[in-house]
């Protein structure tokens, strides 16, 4: 059991929300905070606003064993915490490639006037460097003095669909702070996870390093995460013009431990509420800070992964015969089924999802398009009310003359060729994860494409 600390998640989205429920989980008393009452009721009720495996039973159990409460009201978290975590949004501004601070700045200059006692503030969020050096003066201009308030910052690395596991199981912890007293604060705010990790003879790596280092630990991690499965998509490209597998490559290449096969799998590239905003933020803060140079590759990054997307479209072009002209593929009176509409798996996020982008553009190009996803749906709708929305695999590929599997879910991946080819009025199938077996599907009698593989 950790010491008794009291503990605020400052912004329950899905970051915040899961750091709650996971730290009440370690015998913290926790309080999450939002401005969105509708939020806050639906996660005093037990029930997460967003799909992440195991996250609804952490909220009720720790709810009802009274270690966790959600509240809109900041004068109550000042006077209820010791240390407060900063987890709010930092989108990717509408006039540019620069995060959004806003909200940030919105938490920060409301919460420290309020407080009452000295504590510690700890960012989280997602931010550009030289961020918490900003937090600090407002901090100093809104707080009392005297209290001696101060900041400290700890990056997440969450994955969506494996969230619960990555905040009660780090594979690191990373403290940016100013004083041993933030330091042992913050570790003392930590001393759940490093109990736990005890009890299973785990080690928790601690990195303490300054403020700058802190920041730019997890958009470097996004940078390079993104830059690995641009490179096996470029490399899916030459694959293509070559008559190479790049599934194969890959699966060569991973050998190599210096490179390993995590997130060298070709497809329709990366999206998600992280990735594509936070090496976009990183190019613009390094061109401010006078080092735009050395992040020049993360254009080319981003391009790359645009242009799988686009790449989708031209192959259903092929398999169904279209022409395509200056604007484009015509595909009209096509009717497709895409299977996916999330931009992962164990997951109900939609945020820059190549599966949606994808159903649009085929949809744009004429084509009747029919989505399925097992958890994404609702948010699918809200994102692109245009597109026809089934219920169930069965619905989305009955009578269609494409299959587009969007997402790797493992009802896709583990779905029978032979049933669907009964439903479908044509047999051809776009793998854009290449998540299928092209032999087992060939056998079946459908024209498979994959991203990167020979044509089968």
């Amino acid at each position: 059991m950790p010491d008794v600390m009291r503990l605020s998640f400052l912004g329950t989205g899905y970051l915040g929300a899961t750091y709650a429920a996971c730290f009440a989980e370690l015998g913290y008393e926790v309080l999450g905070y939002d401005v969105d009452d509708a939020k806050i009721a639906k996660l005093a009720a037990g029930r997460a606003p967003f799909h992440e495996p195991g996250l609804d039973d952490l909220l009720r159990r720790n709810l009802a064993a009274g270690r966790l409460r959600f509240t809109t009201s900041l004068t109550e978290v000042a006077g209820f915490a010791d240390v407060h975590f900063i987890c709010v949004g930092t989108p990717q501004r509408p006039d540019g490639m620069s995060a959004d601070l806003t909200y940030v700045e919105n938490v920060v200059t409301a919460l420290a006037p309020l407080l009452t006692r000295r504590a510690l503030i700890v960012g989280k969020s997602t931010v550009p460097v030289g961020t918490a050096a900003w937090v600090e003066q407002l901090v100093a201009k809104h707080a009392d003095p005297a209290l001696g308030v101060e900041v400290a910052w700890s990056p997440e690395f969450l994955q969506e669909g494996y969230a619960v596991e990555d905040v009660l199981r780090p594979n690191r912890i990373v403290a940016g702070v100013r004083s041993e007293w933030a330091r042992v604060r913050l570790h003392a705010a930590h001393k759940g996870v490093f109990d736990l990790a005890a009890t299973e003879d785990r080690d928790v790596p601690v990195v303490v390093t300054d403020f700058a280092t802190a920041e730019l630990v997890k958009v470097a991690a996004n940078a390079f995460l993104a830059t690995k499965i641009s490179f096996i998509n470029a490399m899916a490209e030459v694959c293509e013009v070559a008559g190479g597998d790049v599934t194969l490559l890959a699966r060569a290449i991973g050998y190599d431990p210096r490179i390993g096969h995590r997130f060298l799998q070709a497809g329709l590239g990366f999206g998600g509420g992280c990735l594509p905003k936070d090496i976009r933020a990183f190019q613009a803060r390094a061109q401010e800070l006078g080092a735009g140079e050395a992040l020049r590759f993360l254009h080319e990054v981003d391009l790359i992964n645009a242009r799988r997307r686009g790449r989708a479209l031209t192959l259903a072009a092929e398999l169904l015969n279209r022409p395509v002209g200056p604007a484009g593929p015509d595909l009209s009176g096509a009717r497709i089924a895409v299977l996916g509409a999330t931009f992962k798996p164990h997951s109900d996020d939609v945020r820059d999802a190549p599966s949606l982008a994808v159903a649009a553009a085929l949809a744009n190009a004429g084509a009747h398009v029919h989505v399925y996803d097992p958890e994404g749906m609702p948010n699918a709708r809200a994102a692109q009310p245009a597109l026809a929305y089934e219920e169930s695999l069965v619905a989305a590929v009955t009578d269609v003359s494409l299959v587009v599997v969007a997402t790797e879910w493992a009802e896709f991946r583990n779905a029978d060729p032979v049933l669907l080819g009964e439903l479908v009025a044509e047999r051809r199938v776009i793998d854009g994860r290449n998540c299928l077996n092209p032999a087992q599907w060939a056998q079946a009698g459908w024209t498979y494409r994959g991203m990167g593989r020979p044509p089968v």
